[in-house]
């Protein structure tokens, strides 16, 4: 008989300093990134940038937060902040922005809300 299976906790996930990855990730829970990603990231829930993280590519998740370089497209469904230490080049769709004093942007914001489908789901491997 088949057990039931309890659906999979968001998880969160830490990208150290230091750590250098190319490459597209995709995460069902949040993720913070202290080091360097360079490819896409595909997140259902918060991503979190801090002063010595960097992103080089395409970012899609909930909701965004940015203390370190970012230069990409994003698209978030709620809430993007650049904080105060944050520079980021490159194209913002979101539905609501926040930029602290200190921020630097250059690029473009359209506001707008996203479909929740913008963030997808992430097929479970092991499943079968």
């Amino acid at each position: 008989m088949a057990k039931n299976r309890e659906p999979e906790l968001p998880s969160i996930n830490i990208m150290g300093p230091g750590t250098v990855v190319k490459g597209e990730i995709s995460v069902n829970g949040d993720f913070r990134v202290d080091g360097t990603l360079i490819g896409n990231i595909h997140c259902k829930g918060k991503i979190v940038v801090g002063q010595t993280g960097r992103i080089e590519g395409e970012i899609i998740c909930q909701s965004a937060d940015f203390s370190g370089v970012v230069k990409a497209t994003v698209k978030v469904t709620e809430l993007i902040t650049l904080k105060e230490t944050a520079v980021y080049t490159g194209d913002i769709t979101t539905g609501k922005l926040a930029i602290e004093p200190g921020a630097k942007f250059s690029g473009t914001c359209k506001m707008e809300v996203l479909p929740a489908r913008e963030v997808k789901p992430i097929p479970n491997e092991s499943a079968g």
